[in-house]
């Protein structure tokens, strides 16, 4: 390095060295230094969410919420065709697209099946015996549209849009697929072999190995906990079984097609009993077992030797989206850990700084929903973090929330909900995963009413009932060496199945 290069780099570091910011920050107002150059202010470390909103003016101004706009309801048109097939068609004539999702009840009673369904799915849509996959893709890409196929212990679920104009071809080859599926052997064992290596690297990851464990606490064998098939089981399945879980399971009778778009319900329901009027079978489509409802107990801690962060997942049982007090216990969730100004994320994130992302949720199976808490943190950090969730869980249930927080959620859930409906997409998704509960789009059209209707004392009795911290369960995922002694002297956790751990492949050993 040359002098007048070793000169100009000893001059940038001390602009910036820790001993002038330091300077410059308890200088008060800014200044010039130089030749004119304005000194920047120095940046707190630490900004709380109060002073991120607050400028040398004072408060942010926040604009005044509007009148939510007059939405127009789409035409809604059912029919039960003769197969026992289920079609809802909505026209929602926004952009020249048509939704389309089908839902296939898909309840299994063991490994053996999610491991079989799983690849399935992965293979459905890979031709006929009168399409190759090149030709299945060719086609729709010739129309604007796609189709996917995925699978989780509910249902088998078939996703796609194409233009309107081709809605026609679209449902063409939905029904080959449905009807005449060819499960070439090569496919189906290119698919298996990515599927098992994606499965195993899924294994490892710290968030699957919490779900997972999370799961065999709230439902132990329970095929609502099957999820996540094991990829040994997976490597095992041939395409004859792949087929013969096909003819079994992928019926239309219990199924429901939900098409949203630029249509008309009549002509397309109509075009629906054409394409997929031999789609026709003896069996019906298999509901899955209503699991066991969340029981509470201790947190179960599985230790995982080395790691530098715990995952703690927490869940209760809650009320179903049909009960009457559903749309109470939605803004009680939003309160506690449900949104970015929720008291969870204010407390464990902003003020605290024990994690990047924490979040409390609801989940739905038939007949059964839960309420979940998930937050990763730093090891050392466990137990202050699990301490200081139960406390809001505590303080939600035994104080009512001030009227302000019960507006700010209800605003929250109102802005939320008219979003996810904005879209062909989401309005589908939304009618699909609602069929899959036994509601319909009256129940959709009714919801902001309830919500509205709700009370403080409502959001507070609901709180006091489902989120008390002893109806809650959980797993804490971590070091034992760091984590074991501060949780159990927090009481209420216990080391999962004795000497239980789970090693970095997330396999488990004694």
């Amino acid at each position: 390095m040359s002098p007048a290069a070793g000169a100009r780099a000893a001059s940038a570091g001390k602009r910036s060295s820790p001993r002038t910011a330091a300077s410059t920050a308890g200088s008060g107002a800014p200044k010039r230094s130089g030749k004119g150059t304005r000194a920047r202010a120095a940046v707190p470390a630490f900004r709380s969410a109060e002073d991120v909103g607050r400028t040398d003016l004072g408060p942010r101004p926040v604009p005044p919420l509007g009148a939510a706009g007059r939405v127009r309801r789409p035409t809604v048109k059912h029919a039960d065709l003769d197969s026992g097939l289920h079609v809802v068609a909505v026209r929602v004539p926004r952009t020249p697209l048509v939704e389309v999702r089908l839902r296939v009840p898909f309840g299994g009673r063991n490994a053996v099946h999610a491991a079989r369904a799983e690849l399935l799915a992965a293979t459905v849509l890979l031709g006929s015996s009168t399409r190759t996959r090149e030709e299945v893709d060719a086609e729709l890409a010739t129309v604007g549209g796609h189709l996917d196929a995925n699978v989780d212990p509910q249902r088998l679920s078939v996703t796609g849009s194409v233009l309107s104009t081709g809605l026609g071809t679209l449902l063409d080859v939905l029904a080959d697929c449905l009807l005449d599926p060819a499960y070439r052997r090569a496919d189906v064992r290119g698919e298996r072999d990515r599927l098992v290596q994606h499965l195993l690297i899924g294994a490892t990851q710290p968030a699957t190995i919490a779900h997972q464990a999370l799961q065999r606490r709230r439902f132990g064998d329970h095929p609502a906990a099957l999820d996540i098939p094991e990829p040994e089981l997976v490597a095992a399945v041939t395409p004859a079984a792949v087929a013969g879980l096909h003819r079994r399971a992928v019926v239309p009778a219990g199924s429901t097609l939900v098409l949203v778009g630029d249509l008309s319900p009549a002509r397309a329901i109509d075009m629906v009993a054409s394409a997929l009027g031999g789609w026709t079978s003896e069996n019906r489509a298999t509901l899955l077992k209503t699991p066991p409802a969340v029981a509470p107990g201790a947190v179960l801690l599985h230790a995982r030797a080395g790691v530098v962060q715990s995952q703690v997942r927490l869940s209760a049982a809650a009320p179903t989206r049909d009960e009457p007090d559903y749309p109470a216990l939605q803004l009680a969730n939003l309160i506690y850990g449900g949104y970015f100004s929720s008291r969870l994320v204010e407390n464990i994130r902003e003020a605290k700084g024990y994690t990047y992302s924490a979040r409390s949720s609801l989940e739905f199976w038939p007949g059964r929903a839960a309420l979940t808490v998930a937050f990763d943190t730093a090891t050392e950090a466990t137990a202050p973090a699990l301490l200081e969730a139960r406390y809001e869980l505590g303080r939600i249930s035994l104080q009512a929330p001030t009227a302000a927080e019960v507006d700010a959620a209800r605003n929250y859930a109102l802005g939320t909900l008219a979003t996810s409906l904005a879209t062909q997409a989401g309005l589908a998704s939304t009618l699909s995963m609602l069929a899959g509960l036994g509601l319909d789009e009256k129940w959709l059209a009714g919801h902001p009413g309830r919500l509205g209707a709700v009370t403080v004392d409502e959001v507070a009795a609901a709180a006091g009932r489902v989120l008390a911290p002893s109806a809650f369960t959980g797993v804490v995922v971590g070091d034992p060496d760091q984590v074991a002694a501060p949780l159990q002297a927090l009481g209420g956790v216990e080391l999962a199945d004795g000497s239980q751990a789970i090693e970095s492949t997330g396999t488990e050993r004694t």
